[in-house]
């Protein structure tokens, strides 16, 4: 059967299917991003961009900060409000975005949400919009897709990956091919969705925006940041995992960048 093509998101569509897709009880992202909050001595105000389910806001405010969820999905919005109270959340679009009378000392930026800042413009919008949000010494923690990674690496585009979890009584599977755009500078994301219950396959795309390491340094000085560590892990999502007492890297060659800048 050929998918029908999608302009929704299944998952950010589906908050609780998200979590099913992307468990994390161990709370990883959100104790990795504590842990660099606490290592370069970041004040208790924090504003975490993107933050889908509100599952890492949640533990960062758990930590015992003020925190802030933002994101550009109400459906995410409306579920984090339930399910993982404590936090305020907003909606907003991280490419651009003001929130009056409100200051931070840091802005968490996980899971490549950054990376969907997709033109130079909208990752000006980004960083500007930081600056504007941020004290003076705050910092910007994000986690993201390596861009280096693939100069010369195919092991992520050479086949689809396939998927299979059970939520609620249906097994879904997924099977999502990588391929890289060079010319836009973006890594394309196809994902068809296939679910036992009867319904028709679903087609998917989105993208990020694939950035290197110096690319990055650049722009962040552009925009008054220092690099106080920019590395390929231990992080979140990396193999080993990141564990509580990890030291960050010195090198960004693998598969994630972990990055910490304080605004001068």
């Amino acid at each position: 059967m050929t998918p029908r093509t999608s302009t929704e998101n299944l998952l950010t569509d589906n908050p609780a299917l998200y979590e099913a897709r992307f468990p994390d009880p161990e709370r990883l992202a959100g104790r990795w991003a504590e842990d660099c909050l606490r290592r370069y001595g970041s004040g208790p105000r924090v504003l975490d961009l993107g933050c889908g389910t509100g599952r890492d806001a949640a533990h960062l405010h758990g930590a015992g900060r003020t925190v802030t969820g933002a994101d550009l999905s109400e459906a995410m919005l409306a579920y984090a409000r339930v399910q993982h109270a404590g936090p305020e959340y907003l909606h907003a679009d991280l490419r651009r975005f003001t929130l009056p009378g409100r200051e931070f000392d840091a802005v968490v930026c996980l899971d490549s949400a950054l990376l969907y800042c997709h033109t130079n413009g909208e990752l000006d919008g980004f960083l500007a919009s930081v600056r504007r949000s941020l004290a003076p010494g705050g910092l910007l923690v994000a986690e993201m897709r390596n861009g280096a990674f693939f100069l010369g690496r195919t092991e992520l585009l050479d086949a689809p990956r396939v998927n299979g979890f059970t939520w609620q009584g249906v097994a879904y599977e997924s099977t999502t091919t990588l391929s890289v755009d060079r010319t836009a500078q973006l890594l394309r994301r196809t994902r068809v969705w296939t679910a036992d219950d009867g319904s028709e396959p679903v087609e998917q795309r989105s993208a990020w925006r694939l950035l290197f390491p110096q690319e990055l340094r650049h722009v962040l000085a552009g925009h008054g940041f220092e690099v106080l560590a920019l590395h390929d892990g231990p992080g979140p999502r990396t193999e080993p995992a990141w564990r509580e007492g990890d030291a960050p890297g010195s090198v960004a060659d693998a598969d994630r960048t972990h990055l910490v800048a304080r605004l001068n």
